[in-house]
């Protein structure tokens, strides 16, 4: 008689042999949990699938499925249906985590009366990959998830949709996602459809847990990946799902509609410092998403530079208030010791000059814009 299964991990490939294997033998490293690998080939033209087999035949635990290309969403809807498990896992293909991921995170889960819709976990930043330099970074939240109890409620903790959405590093009840229900939005290509699952997920749980132990490494800007090609028009589409999610699920919970601000900003900062203002259909788009923004939420994002608000106000129609750079200047203070205690000093210079740089130059430009009005 087979046993239950726990855990189902899914891992999407299109063209991905060249991290593949370290993917599939990490997942691999868990012993205490009833675990399967669902890898699913979306219409790879490279030697993904001859990977895939290989390493299924020396683990029972790995299914394949071998389709047609569809997306990324699709794909990993395709490996929701399949799944067995109590739980849901996904690993991108150029990622890897740590030993006893699903044990760890599964076993936590079990120390709760009742298994929890979502478990939550920081990730490791792989800084530089691929490259002489490469080092794994703590992520952003990493030692800033304080919930009031376990488990929570995302209006307990509102702050973790408030970063990168890292729908990997976390494990989803699969009764939940099929009770709501919840899947992803199927558009081909990646298309960035984690930003609305995070929501839609977070928002929609009855019962989450955090764990401050990160175990997923993820790679970050890799050529060809969907965080370096990111179209600009599709990060403000995709903030417009994130707030249809807000108004639909939780419209008058203020901590929410903060941390969708916040991201909002930094959709909009980084368009602006691309040209996004001299582009017509650009500068419509981010006019709408500001209108659909809390002027006093705005008002109280110290985060924020001063003329990046002062731009948000102007290109929603609104007058535009005085507002003192003193608390951003508290605010950069604040995330350079952050970075220090999370990274150190060397990574914390280095992440302050970019950080600073890019600011400059949306700044500049969003004074500019101002000062033609």
């Amino acid at each position: 008689m087979k046993h239950a299964v726990d855990v189902s991990v899914i891992v999407p490939c299109y063209n991905t042999e060249r991290f593949l294997s370290q993917a599939l033998s990490s997942a691999e490293q868990n012993s205490r949990c009833n675990l399967e690998i669902i890898v699913l080939n979306d219409g790879s033209t490279d030697a993904s699938l001859d990977i895939m087999r290989a390493h299924a035949s020396r683990d029972e635990r790995i299914r394949i499925i071998d389709k047609e290309n569809q997306g990324y969403g699709a794909t990993i809807n395709r490996g929701i249906d399949e799944a067995r498990g109590s739980y849901i896992a996904i690993v991108e293909p150029d990622d890897w985590v740590m030993p006893h991921m699903y044990d760890d995170l599964f076993d936590f889960a079990c120390s709760f009366s009742a298994l929890p819709d979502i478990v939550k976990t920081p990730y490791w930043r792989v800084w530089m990959p691929t490259t002489k330099r490469e080092r794994l970074l703590h992520c952003s939240f990493y030692n800033r998830i304080e919930p009031p109890h376990q488990p929570f409620v995302l209006s307990d903790c509102p702050r973790l949709v408030q970063h990168h959405p890292s729908i990997w590093s976390a494990l989803y009840l699969r009764d939940f996602l099929n009770r709501v229900p919840i899947r992803m939005r199927e558009v081909p290509g990646a298309g960035w459809v984690d930003n609305p699952w995070l929501f839609e997920t977070m928002c929609q749980a009855e019962s989450i847990v955090y764990l401050d132990e990160p175990y997923y490494c993820y790679r970050e800007d890799l050529p060809g990946s969907s965080s370096v090609t990111r179209v600009l028009e599709l990060s403000l589409v995709r903030w417009n799902d994130m707030a249809d999610v807000v108004d639909r699920v939780c419209p008058e919970d203020t901590g929410i509609r903060r941390a969708l601000t916040v991201i909002g900003f930094r959709y909009a900062g980084e368009a602006i410092s691309r040209g996004a203002l001299e582009d017509p259909k650009l500068h419509d788009m981010m006019a709408a998403m500001f209108r659909r923004m809390d002027p006093d939420i705005i008002l109280s994002l110290e985060n924020v530079s001063p003329q990046l608000r002062a731009i948000s106000f102007e290109l929603a129609g609104r007058e535009v208030p005085e507002i003192s750079g003193l608390g951003y200047a508290r605010a950069l203070v604040n995330e350079f010791g952050y970075s220090i205690s999370t990274n150190g000093l060397g990574f914390a210079a280095v992440r302050t000059g970019v950080y600073l740089e890019r600011r400059n130059r949306q700044d500049n430009r969003s004074q500019e814009y101002l000062d033609k009005q």
